[in-house]
């Protein structure tokens, strides 16, 4: 039983006339009963299945819908939704029948696309797209991507690239023109037509990619332009400070060296070094004792915190010391502010 008479039973029974293409796609697309079910589960890979196929049977109406088991070349066997019939490219070539099949990964994989053999026209040796196996291979498929692709636009590809290059060898007695054999000049001008608006193609894709890559490469050297002026700004912000320190630095350099001129070696000479050293009166002695016994109080405390965090001396034996020379610190103390001397000396 043809395959689409048995489709059509299993969604209608009552229906005696076949459906039109586009009853005939809602149909095989909502099918869920083995073995017609399509491997198109997804409801947007659906939606824009049939969009695309209604499309192309719009724009190009020798062409007709179907489903069939379609096998992979790793032996694997879907029932694939695809789209056949013959493709005029010209009133003086022969019509070239095709089927185009809807892979299960549509419109994220480029369709299967044969050219049948069963015809009285073989296969031109050697062409450019399609090999002798029918298989058509087109830079429009080898670069399919969604959602820049399409079927009509693929199918309009063809009938170009098909004018240029037709895929079967024929003899035109009876038109004007004729297929060139291969070592005709016609050949040969349609071969280098073909390979150069391909070539093209190609440059032209292989630029857009330089571009990209020159934009990426630009927007890169511009962070670093950036990165290198904020650099530059925190060097000279730097370069101003070290400016002014050294100009601060000079200018006492320069008080110093003023003071030594004024008061000359002989300052030195008739008071004794150790003199500057030694308090002139009792209140001068007495606060030099205080203010060493309270830094050496400061310094032993700051020991003893060390030797405690190191584990040399536990924690009863530091506080029993820490309390004695607080006890110390706190009488030295009291003893300056008895003698009207100010605790800021201490500071």
């Amino acid at each position: 039983m043809d395959y689409l008479k048995s489709l059509v039973e299993v969604f209608s029974t009552n229906l005696e006339t076949p459906p039109s293409s586009i009853q005939f796609i809602d149909a095989a697309l909502s099918c869920t009963s083995p073995p017609f079910a399509p491997p198109y589960t997804d409801p947007n890979q659906i939606c824009i299945i049939r969009r695309h196929l209604i499309s192309l049977l719009q724009n190009y109406p020798s062409l007709r819908p179907s489903i069939d088991t379609f096998t992979h070349d790793d032996g694997t066997t879907a029932n694939l939704l695809n789209a056949n019939g013959e493709l005029q490219v010209s009133s003086s070539t022969p019509a070239i029948p095709l089927t185009i099949w809807l892979h299960e990964s549509y419109p994220f994989m480029a369709p299967i696309v044969l050219v049948s053999l069963n015809t009285s026209y073989p296969i031109y040796n050697n062409h450019p797209f399609v090999d002798s196996s029918g298989s058509i291979s087109s830079f429009y498929l080898v670069n399919w991507k969604y959602p820049g692709c399409n079927l009509s636009d693929l199918v309009h590809n063809l009938i170009k690239i098909f004018s240029h290059n037709h895929p079967f060898y024929y003899s035109a007695r009876s038109a004007n023109s004729f297929h060139p054999s291969l070592a005709s000049k016609r050949e040969a001008v349609d071969r280098l037509s073909c390979t150069l608006h391909y070539d093209m193609t190609e440059l032209l894709s292989k630029t857009h990619e330089e571009v990209e890559e020159l934009s990426t490469l630009r927007e890169q050297m511009v962070r670093r332009a950036i990165i290198a002026e904020i650099s530059v700004d925190e060097h000279e912000t730097e370069r101003s400070e070290l400016k002014e320190r050294v100009k601060i630095l000079t200018d006492e350099a320069d008080k110093v060296s003023g003071w030594l001129r004024v008061n000359g070696q002989s300052s030195f000479s008739e008071h004794p070094i150790e003199d500057a050293f030694e308090a002139s009166d009792e209140n001068s002695k007495a606060l030099l004792e205080c203010i060493a016994a309270d830094r050496a109080t400061e310094d032993l405390i700051y020991s003893l915190d060390k030797v405690v965090e190191q584990g040399i001396v536990n924690l009863g034996t530091y506080l029993k010391q820490v309390r004695l020379l607080a006890r110390d610190q706190f009488f030295g103390r009291a003893k300056l502010v008895k003698m009207g001397i100010s605790l800021q000396w201490l500071d």
